[in-house]
């Protein structure tokens, strides 16, 4: 049986995507609008979400290594400057201070759209031999970037993320690492978020500037649109030549180390939002959800009811899942919308009628569907519950990902594809005029190169030459 409690102040995704989007964000009390555009607050509920994020990601990065450091929040145009390519790629989007102590700043101070320059800078001054490396550096912080179009956690002036930057003694060693950490974001998606996501290599056009190769993570969302959720770059010896970073290797020679960088931010986020949100609101997977498990009293004021509420919430706080026991003077009606809303995975309901028989009644919000259970060690069942709830939304989620990734043998099947939505498969020739030709006639984007490169075309639909990759195509975030 299942039971639904329709929120009405929730625009329906099927009318209107974008709006829907807006209200969640709002109505779920995810994040507020600042007094400066595209710099919104994080609200306790919204942040709780990306802490749950940082926590997995940050147990991960100290396993395989890494070490968490700070970087200043600006940077010197001088030093900016030092790495052409790279300077061109941020200039457009750099927010600069140029009066400080109301006197002028003679060497501009650049707000960080990312920090390459600041950790390759200090590595110059901290690396002198063999011994020093690797150096596997990360920072938890925000960047700014001055965005001309904003959107709550999907685009915004100012973000948070963190950024690793990591130095290797060898070209191999950095490769290593590059494709390591894609992972770790692929495990994230599959074992925290319940994202199933295409990864791959990107195009010489769509890579990070500066970089020799980057590697993503693409989610696809309800609306069929591509989300670049999190990357990972190969720099070579770009950076560290131009910065002056070098060592005396064990033979004697002066030698750059080998570079790279990687990063997840809020957006991701909105991908949860977008991947499992429904027309009642947030749909939140388990292991990222602030509130796990709602208990919902039905006449709190009776003892036996009390009482049953607290066990509960006491046994389940015991083992380590994060539950909630609403007793405020709400409706029990309100707050299941409330939760449901919130997108609370496993709401419990506790009442007099449930204790006469020695049950409790709970509700899964992938589904809705409601069932009742024994009392007797209910605790026991929910770390069970809470794993199947995942692998449902994970299941669905893949599901609708490869259902809508088409394998295209015409210019016209490919632009059909990108505009209905969805993942176009393309054998490729490679050449970016075939790139901007997608892009001026359809607004869809090559998203990343598959490891599996298996061709099943020997042409390039767009312009007739020999394929040499296969790529996916889709409109994005």
């Amino acid at each position: 049986m299942e039971q639904k409690f329709k929120n009405d102040a929730i625009t329906p995704r099927d009318q209107d995507f974008a709006k829907w989007y807006t209200d969640v964000c709002k109505k779920a009390e995810l994040m507020d609008y600042s007094d400066v555009k595209g710099f919104i607050i994080y609200r306790p509920y919204g942040y709780a979400i990306w802490e749950e994020i940082r926590n997995y990601l940050d147990k991960k990065f100290k396993e395989t290594g890494h070490e968490n450091v700070y970087m200043p929040l600006v940077i010197p145009e001088s030093l900016f400057n030092k790495e052409k390519e790279h300077v061109e790629g941020f200039a457009p989007e750099t927010l600069v201070a140029n009066i400080g102590g109301e006197k002028k700043i003679e060497d501009p101070l650049i707000i960080r759209p990312t920090s390459e320059v600041l950790f390759t800078s200090f590595y110059a001054r901290i690396v002198n031999s063999y011994r020093d490396l690797p150096k596997l550096y990360n920072q938890w912080c925000s960047v700014v970037r001055w965005e001309k179009t904003t959107r709550p956690f999907l685009r915004g002036s100012e973000f948070l993320w963190q950024e690793g930057h990591t130095l290797h003694l060898s070209e191999k060693e950095a490769r290593e690492e590059t494709l390591q950490m894609l992972d770790i974001y692929d495990n994230l998606g599959r074992d925290v978020l319940a994202i199933p996501f295409v990864k791959g290599r990107k195009s010489e056009k769509e890579k990070f500037a500066g970089a020799l190769e980057t590697y993503s993570i693409e989610a696809l969302m309800h609306d069929k649109r591509a989300l670049q959720s999190g990357t990972t770059h190969y720099f070579g010896q770009g950076f560290t030549e131009a910065f002056g970073v070098k060592y005396l290797d064990k033979d004697g020679k002066i030698k750059y180390p080998y570079q790279t960088s990687w990063g997840v931010s809020t957006r991701l986020l909105g991908a949860i939002i977008m991947v499992h949100g429904d027309d009642n609101g947030l749909v939140l997977p388990p292991y990222v959800a602030p509130i796990q498990v709602v208990i919902v009293p039905i006449r709190y004021q009776d003892e036996k009811v009390k009482n049953a509420c607290e066990k509960l919430l006491k046994d389940l706080t015991k083992l380590g899942i994060r539950t909630k026991l609403d007793i405020s003077d709400h409706t029990p009606g309100w707050k299941f919308s409330e939760y449901e809303m919130k997108g609370v995975p496993l709401r419990v309901e506790i009442g007099p009628r449930d204790l006469a028989t020695n049950q409790i009644t709970y509700v899964k919000r992938v589904n809705n569907q409601k069932i009742t259970a024994d009392l007797n060690d209910f605790e026991l069942a929910v770390p069970t519950l809470l794993k199947e709830i995942h692998q449902e939304m994970y299941q669905k989620a893949l599901k609708f990902l490869n259902e809508n990734i088409y394998e295209v043998h015409s210019y016209e099947e490919l632009k059909d594809v990108v505009n209905k939505g969805g993942y176009a498969k393309v054998c490729w020739c490679g050449d970016e005029e075939c790139e901007n030709k997608v892009k001026d006639d359809t607004t869809a984007t090559s998203r990343c190169m598959p490891f599996e490169q298996d061709l099943f075309e020997e042409k390039c639909p767009i312009c007739g030459k020999k394929a040499k990759y296969v790529i996916y195509f889709a409109k994005a975030y």
